[in-house]
């Protein structure tokens, strides 16, 4: 019997042992469109070769880490046998693609297999290889997202800087919910809550703004800088799968969001002049469908959180239209928006590229509600946290998926300690109730064109992982939790290098 046709039938073995699987629940019903008698979602502005590029991606990657536990429990299975360690090479080879660390397999016959130790091992190892793996991956999509680099120009944006809540749930945005293509001119940094630092974005602005003024960056002389922030929230359970930094809180969420995006325009006007402050942009994503609300800018750039269109009530309103009266009432229904009275008046209609923009996202994204409807049963089966494992520092942005991490960004434990302790905590239900250890990827960038500048970087990576350890010393100390260190340049081709397989390379 061949090596995939083992690893099967040993599966079905222990999935017999163990008893059957409960059935799932059952998924609410998508309010955008249900699938019933004489009724389809087919949108005619839905781009179906794009949804099916991207859900093959997912599968890809999702497939690969769900390898891992049925892999593993096969090897545990056949821990006590004679030629266990070539078995179990073999089997890691075939099924995983790397090879498992050999001490751990020498020892089994000994202390039993660390399985703790094996899956976090997996784990890096996979992250590694779809880092790897992920132009090559990536590349059926990329090139048929709807909102390009050269939209954005067209839009009047040299810069979109993005910054989500850090919750994994949005760690697809911009491929899947907002169907922005990743490029360098889109920049996006994750914070708890969607509580970016104010003080950072003016520096990020600062020098993104010299590069201007300079000719750095070419096209772009008249052109603005565009801040979004990315709040969420669940329409099937608001009050426990909402964002868990403002306690499932939705207006809280929101009005946090504003807020910070109301600092930011702030503090560069005060510092730089009246008028200096870039453009901003509020989005909440429905995390159960991925449908969006774009809160709109008025003339002076003031976003009011009662003043937005929703993209679930545009795909039910304009579902059977042609494309082209469905681009027209999305139009028009952004007009509506930006003439309401009451608390959500606004002053003056926003700016031309502000408005096409807000547009294209809101029909962009009817390709993801349907993508949801189409191969997620109209609302993802897993509404929660459902993440493999937690990277702190800085994003491994190669890969970007729902629920593929929780992202953690900070420069020290001590300031980016709330972001940890709400990854640690999700990962407590996911991971160590169930005897696992939480992965933990601390990873950081540099610039080879720096002097120093790697070397810098992986001094930090050492100085997170030790503080890490020690703020959570009791779950380090009984193996539930792993750290594995990383670098990548900004500029080079080295992405998500281990440090610790550079020390053995070098010597060190």
């Amino acid at each position: 019997m061949n090596t995939r046709k083992r690893l099967a039938a040993l599966q079905r073995a222990l999935t017999r042992e163990c008893g059957a699987a409960a059935a799932p629940a059952a998924v609410p019903d998508n309010p955008a469109c249900v699938v019933g008698a004489g009724q389809t979602c087919e949108h005619a502005l839905v781009d179906r070769a794009l949804n099916q590029s991207l859900y093959a991606y997912e599968r890809r990657i999702r497939g690969r880490f769900a390898a891992i536990t049925d892999t593993l429990k096969v090897i545990s299975a056949l821990q006590h046998e004679r030629d266990f360690v070539e078995r179990a090479q073999h089997l890691a080879r075939e099924c995983l693609g790397f090879e498992l660390p050999q001490a751990l397999l020498e020892d089994a016959w000994v202390t039993g297999l660390d399985m703790r130790a094996l899956h976090a091992h997996c784990v890096f190892a996979t992250v590694k290889a779809g880092v790897d793996a992920a132009e090559a991956d990536q590349a059926p999509w990329r090139e048929k997202i709807a909102i390009t680099p050269e939209f954005l120009r067209a839009c009047g944006y040299h810069t979109v800087d993005v910054s989500p809540c850090a919750d994994g749930r949005l760690q697809g945005l911009l491929p899947y919910i907002l169907r922005i293509a990743p490029n360098p001119d889109v920049v996006v940094k994750a914070y708890a809550g969607a509580l970016f630092d104010v003080e950072g974005d003016v520096a990020d602005w600062t020098q993104q703004e010299l590069l201007r003024l300079t000719g750095g960056l070419p096209g772009a002389e008249q052109a603005n800088y565009l801040k979004i922030a990315v709040y969420h929230f669940s329409s099937s359970d608001a009050n426990h799968q909402g964002c868990a930094a403002h306690g499932s809180n939705d207006r809280a969420a929101v009005e946090a969001a504003l807020n910070r995006l109301n600092e930011l325009r702030a503090a560069i006007d005060n510092t730089f002049g009246r008028g200096a402050a870039p453009d901003v942009l509020l989005i909440g994503v429905d995390t159960d469908l991925d449908a969006i609300r774009v809160h709109l800018p008025d003339g002076r750039g003031e976003v009011n959180p009662y003043r937005y269109v929703d993209s679930a009530v545009l795909y039910r309103e304009t579902l059977g239209m042609d494309a082209t009266a469905a681009r027209r009432h999305i139009a028009e229904a952004v007009a509506r928006a930006e003439r309401a009275d009451g608390w959500a008046q606004g002053e003056g209609e926003m700016a031309a590229g502000m408005r096409a923009l807000t547009v294209k996202l809101l029909e962009a994204n009817l390709s993801q509600i349907e993508y949801v409807i189409r191969h997620h049963a109209g609302r993802y089966a897993v509404i929660g946290h459902d993440e493999e494992f937690i990277c702190a520092g800085e994003a491994v942005s190669e890969v970007q998926l729902r629920n593929h991490y929780y992202f953690a960004h900070l420069d020290t434990v001590e300031e980016g300690a709330a972001d940890l302790d709400v990854g640690v905590k999700i990962f407590t239900g996911l991971n160590v109730r169930h005897g696992l250890a939480i992965p933990i990827l601390v990873h950081f960038t540099y610039s080879s064109r720096v002097p120093g500048g790697r070397e810098r970087a992986v001094a930090r990576c050492r100085r997170v992982k030790a503080a890490i350890e020690a703020r959570y010393a009791d779950l380090h100390a009984r193996g539930l939790l792993y750290c594995r260190m990383a670098v990548s340049d900004r500029q080079g081709r080295e992405r998500c290098a281990f440090i610790e397989d550079d020390a053995i390379d070098t010597g060190h």
